[in-house]
Parts: structure tokens; sequence; C-alpha cells
């Protein structure tokens, strides 16, 4: 059986590590800090690698005991187009891989990327309103061939 992507990360611990590195970037980027001006919950960084975790293969702490994905796309919506700043969100996660080693796997580091680049797109299509958004999403799941559907099998990736 192939590893998931939470086994290769190094599992919870790695991605703590990704996230708090993730969040120390974007902090210190003029740009993408305007996310976080408005506070956030004191233990971000923990809650986002539960949610990297559950989206990478791993057990489904997120949405059992935090929040539904419903609710994530909520919080990220109602924003506006945020095209420049989803951009330097993704270097910072591309920094933040290389800084917590992670880039010593190059195959790792890219599905890590690609994933993120991904989940940075879906969550900015609700430019407009969070009342747009659906309940009852499942959280996606990423595998090392991209996009995973309901029954596991890699889905086709949008062009």
């Amino acid at each position: 059986m192939t590893e998931t992507v939470y086994e290769a990360v190094g599992g919870l611990p790695a991605l703590e590590s990704l996230a708090h590195a993730w969040h120390e970037r974007c902090i210190a980027d003029p740009v993408v800090a305007h996310a976080f001006s408005h506070g956030h919950h004191p233990d971000h960084s923990h809650r986002l690698a539960l949610y990297w975790a559950e989206a990478l293969g791993g057990p489904r702490d997120y949405t059992e005991t935090i929040a539904s994905e419903s609710d994530v796309v909520r919080m990220h919506a109602g924003n506006g187009d945020h095209h420049e700043m989803d951009e330097r969100a993704v270097d910072c996660f591309a920094a933040a891989v290389d800084d917590v080693g992670l880039t010593a796997d190059p195959a790792l580091a890219a599905v890590l990327v690609a994933y993120f680049r991904w989940a940075t797109d879906r969550l900015g299509i609700h430019h407009d309103s969070a009342s747009d958004v659906p309940d009852g999403l499942d959280v996606p799941r990423w595998s090392w061939d991209g996009l995973v559907d309901g029954d596991g099998t890699a889905a086709a990736q949008p062009q």
C-alpha cells in the first residue's frame, strides 16, 4: 500500500511545524499579513495542521472536532478577489516547505505546493458572499496524484 502524503510528510507534528512556518511568513509579508490583520484564532497553526492532515490523507480530526468544510469555505468567502495576496500566500507556503526541510524530498515538496495552490484557488471562488457556500461540503482529499474523488480515486484535474 502506498503511503499517504500525510504519512510521507511525517504526520501531524511535521504539519504543525509547516503551519507555524507558513503563518510566520504570512505575518511578515506586507500583503498576506492583511488576511490576519483582524486577528486569528490563538491555536491557528494547530488547527490549520489538523485541516491539512485531513486533506492529505490523515485522520478526520478537524471536521470531527473543530468545523465543517462548509464553515472553512465560508470563513474565506466574501472577501472579493485577492489574486496577488493568494499568489504571495503560495510563495510563503513554498518557502515554509523549505524552512522545515521538506524540500529534501522534491516529490513531496511538489505535491504539497500543488495542493496548497489548488486549495488557495478553491477557497477564492466565493468572492462575493459567504451565503453562496452550500452546506454539506467535504474536505477535499489530496493524494500523490492530486485531488481524490469521494471513492478514493484520483480525480481529473482542471486545466
